[in-house]
């Protein structure tokens, strides 16, 4: 009542002249002050301190006129929402409390700046109400003036044209250490020195350009976009030259709602584990019947390059392969195999599977088997034929695609991810978005939409040396925080970091086999892979039925203690059961975790942990057991890369 009063005074003493407004979030701690000068301004407090100084935003359009330049107000409206979201897919959390302030300002020119204050977020779009039925958007500006040189966990891109896959390495430096040639991908970490966490990306993106950051030489980060694609070349059969770009970012419908731009903000890195802004500010779902999308988890054939032996036939891309594969995650509870390339006829002929797979006679026996299958397509080909391909792989009986190769990021690319989306659902299919930029809520609006990668994730082990026990406690704090990332774990090779190699046909990870166990409780993808050889899942049953185990979506999460590039542990539930997964940089650490969140009762813990010489041999691991209660502290040694995954079940 007393920001409601607050806010009315200000509205009704300044009238249409009035300079500034104030809103809270729904605990206090969070302030946004907009400003309306010459151009509109934004800022952002918390708890007292300034995190985010007056940063302009604007829209220019196609017409010359400018959303944001010498704003007059024409009426001021407010709200505050008080509810839950349930989401179809849970990936954090099944019920997510939605409770937030929000200001309307609807300003002379058939435009409103919208902007919310949550208690762990705040955000803003604009939306138009323009007479003309199709608008081009030349630019917008979205500053984020930071309130000193802050550290920054910075998501490098090197691509001008933005052509990327945006699996980002997070460089940890400072702000002023970027100028205006370099740019980033979202999310952005920056921590504010004896301040909060924050997490700067976007939402409810739709035929609109993906948001990029570029360095000032200074404090503040500005927005650059990519620009329509005019004119193209293609690149064999998965790569485009540009040769014509239009003068603006987007041509689109001139009555709309544009993207939220927001930032997460956490008292500390740890507490980003449990934030979900970007799924809150999504579009609902429109689906109306969510029972056929059933997460699950995979046994993928591409990292191990379909290398399984021990076998009385010639491994490979052929039926008895996948047959072996199919009986593998049937012994272990496994809801699907995903056939990567190489199945069809060719990348071009998604409508024939290659002559050595005979495609119905998998489908029926995995149905026989309880496994559903996921089949591969490269984008474009799927893009000029999309009815007749995904009708085809519905007659089949497949329950998915994984759409791979876009590398873009511009309004088409945008909206093709939400055709596929709608086409894929009309059909109940499954979708797993390869070569993709990073989630923006599109997951909630389709819930068929059940990973993204966008993602440096455990395939590039395959062909360098990135993707180390420091990146992988860095994602669940950057990538990770705007939704789920098909990061693919489950490495049965694993090296310290001086016996670490590349080998393409037989690759290895870097850190601990208990480092790559505890992903399965860290990382969130509700298609969660088991990446690695079937046939040596198969050789070590203690510790492949524990991962089998563990499940792809959860009722709760807490986070118990993490800060980015060092370490992460994380507790979640689904139904009685709780799973624990923690896991360090190349630095040996002893972590407490107490049971605290547990029910009454004892529960049986089931650990894979660091074995006693996991330093030298890093695939050395112990598989463990003990009853547990609730309060009871634990001491979690992680050796170096390591980790540690716990089940633990009510006896």
């Amino acid at each position: 009542m007393r920001y409601f009063l607050f806010l009315l005074l200000l509205i009704a003493g300044g009238n249409a002249s009035a300079k500034d407004w104030k809103l809270n979030s729904p605990n206090g701690a969070i302030v946004i002050t907009l400003s309306a000068g010459q151009t509109l301004s934004w800022s952002v407090s918390y708890k007292q301190q300034p995190v985010l100084l007056p940063s302009t935003l604007s829209m220019t359009l196609g017409d010359g006129q400018v959303l944001g330049r010498d704003p007059k107000l024409v009426k001021a409206t407010t709200r505050s929402v008080n509810g839950i979201i349930e989401a179809a897919v849970p990936v954090k959390t099944r019920i997510i409390p939605e409770v937030f302030n929000e200001l309307r300002l609807q300003w002379k020119g058939n435009y409103t700046l919208v902007i919310r204050a949550y208690n762990d977020g705040v955000a803003y779009r604009f939306e138009t109400s323009l007479p003309a039925s199709t608008i081009e958007v030349r630019s917008e500006q979205a500053d984020f003036n930071f309130s000193d040189n802050h550290r920054v966990f910075w998501p490098t891109e090197t691509n001008k044209e933005f052509l990327s896959h945006f699996e980002s390495l997070y460089k940890d430096s400072v702000l002023a250490a970027f100028d205006s040639s370099k740019h980033g991908a979202l999310p952005f970490l920056v921590k504010v020195a004896h301040g909060p966490s924050l997490l700067v990306t976007e939402s409810d993106l739709h035929d609109y350009p993906n948001l990029f950051l570029k360095g000032t030489s200074g404090n503040k980060l500005e927005a650059t976009f990519p620009k329509v694609i005019l004119g193209q070349q293609q690149v064999g059969d998965r790569q485009i030259k540009i040769t014509q770009l239009a003068s603006y970012i987007a041509k689109t419908n001139g009555n709309r709602n544009f993207p939220w731009r927001c930032i997460a903000i956490a008292p500390d890195d740890n507490s980003l584990l449990e934030n979900n802004l970007v799924y809150k500010l999504a579009s609902p779902s429109v689906i109306t019947s969510t029972a056929w999308i059933k997460p699950g988890k995979v046994a993928w054939d591409w990292w191990n390059a379909n290398n399984i032996y021990g076998v009385d036939f010639e491994a490979g891309l052929n039926t008895a392969t996948y047959k072996y594969f199919i009986d593998f995650a049937a012994a272990y509870g496994l809801e699907y195999i995903v056939l990567d390339e190489g199945w069809s006829a060719s990348t071009t002929n998604l409508l024939q599977s290659r002559k050595e797979i005979d495609l119905p006679e998998l489908v029926a026996y995995g149905k026989s088997k309880g496994v559903s299958l996921i089949l591969w397509a490269l984008w474009d080909p799927l893009d000029k034929d999309m009815a007749n391909v995904l009708d085809q792989f519905a007659r089949w009986g497949v329950k998915g695609v994984k759409v791979d190769f876009m590398a873009r990021a511009d309004q088409y690319m945008v909206n093709y991810y939400e055709r596929v989306a709608a086409e894929a659902a009309k059909r109940e299919l499954l979708v797993d978005l390869h070569g993709a930029f990073k989630p923006v809520g599109l997951n909630r609006k389709y819930p068929n939409v059940l990973n993204y990668e966008g993602v440096r994730g455990l395939e590039n082990d395959k062909w360098g040396d990135e993707i180390t026990p420091r990146h992988d406690v860095t994602l669940p704090f950057t990538r990770m925080a705007a939704g789920p990332m098909d990061y693919t774990p489950g490495a049965m090779r694993n090296a310290t970091r001086i016996n670490f190699r590349s080998v393409f046909t037989e690759p290895m990870s870097q850190g601990t086999r208990a480092h790559q166990a505890a992903m399965y409780v860290i990382y969130e993808a509700p298609l969660q892979m088991l990446a690695d050889n079937p046939s040596s899942y198969l050789k070590e049953p203690d510790f492949t039925s524990v991962i089998a185990q563990v499940p792809t979506v959860w009722d709760t999460t807490i986070a118990i203690a993490g800060e980015a590039g060092s370490y992460v542990a994380i507790a979640r539930k689904k139904g009685n059961n709780w799973y624990i997964g923690a896991m360090t940089d190349w630095n040996e650490r002893t972590l407490p975790v107490s049971l605290t969140f547990l029910g009454k009762g004892n529960y049986r813990m089931t650990a894979i942990e660091d074995g006693i010489n996991a330093n030298q041999h890093a695939a050395d691991y112990r598989r463990t057991e003990k009853t547990v209660t609730a309060g009871e502290e634990l001491k979690i040694f992680l050796k170096k890369g390591g980790g540690w995954l716990a089940i633990l079940k009510p006896e």
